[in-house]
């Protein structure tokens, strides 16, 4: 690992960790306590379903917190549990089992009303100088096709389809934002795709690894993304107190370094060498 990339890791460590500590942060985790927690495998059939999924609860949950479901949105399914009686014909003696029922939930996407609190993820804007020359090496070292299009059904910035093998990067983004958000679905395709070394990981701990990448990778261009990237990685890893970050550090480096390599000019070539910081 090398010392800059060392020092970046170490300045995303201490900013999630000054964000856990924030009001804003705290204020944040009430308002998510307010909503149901899912068991793992209602998480996974709400990731198959809505994958931009950010924030789900039922129909009366979100009218609760003064927002309403769009006409005509369709439900993501998931497994509710109740309470079965059964009696014994013997003993007449009532005895209680789990049983499970089909029950709807909604992504915020798809509500409207009430402004939610700020999350801890804020927004990039601004320009980035040399655009052009990083845009085209980031599309370069994508293992996969990266197109800027609308993207009309959730908030999401990007995505990464394993199903399409494509990265699509919303259109309307600020530049900074554009080459931070490419960089995490780049992440994603090169760790997460079928048979990649990170496949197997959880939802959280791919998020936390892919935008991990993107902060370092930026912070080499000599971009700073921390008021995206603090937020989006302790929104990630809140219940693991950073482990996913930690345990995910060689994967972390490895990935970032492939990308950051790919800005590094050829040999006798000292085009593109102002767009790497120092």
């Amino acid at each position: 690992m090398s010392d800059l990339t060392r020092k970046y890791i170490a300045d995303l460590d201490a900013g999630v960790r000054d964000l856990f500590a924030s009001d804003r942060w705290r204020s944040y985790l009430e308002f998510l306590a307010k909503f149901h927690r899912y068991s793992a495998n209602n998480t996974i059939a709400i990731y198959l379903q809505r994958p931009t999924a950010s924030l789900v609860a039922s129909f009366s949950d979100w009218r609760r917190r003064g927002r309403k479901v769009r006409k005509g949105e369709h439900g993501i399914k998931i497994l509710a549990p109740h309470t079965i009686k059964d009696v014994d014909d013997e003993t007449g003696e009532i005895k209680q089992r789990l049983g499970f029922h089909l029950a709807y939930c909604f992504d915020v996407s798809q509500t409207d009303g009430k402004n939610l609190p700020e999350g801890p993820a804020r927004q990039l804007t601004g320009s980035v100088d040399g655009y052009a020359h990083i845009w085209d090496t980031l599309l370069a070292v994508s293992p996969v096709p990266v197109s800027i299009e609308p993207i009309e059904d959730c908030d999401a910035n990007g995505y990464y389809s394993h199903t399409d093998q494509r990265i699509v990067v919303r259109d309307g983004l600020a530049e900074l934002q554009r080459v931070k958000t490419a960089i995490h679905e780049i992440a994603h395709a090169l760790l997460h795709a079928k048979g990649a070394e990170e496949a197997d990981a959880d939802r959280s701990t791919r998020e936390v690894q892919a935008e991990s990448v993107a902060y370092v990778v930026c912070r080499a261009l000599g971009l700073d993304t921390s008021d995206y990237s603090f937020g989006y990685v302790a929104g990630c890893s809140a219940d693991k107190e950073l482990k996913a970050l930690k345990a995910s550090l060689d994967a972390i480096v490895r990935t970032s370094d492939k990308i950051i390599k790919a800005f590094e000019p050829a040999e006798n070539d000292n085009s593109g060498r102002e767009n790497l910081a120092a």
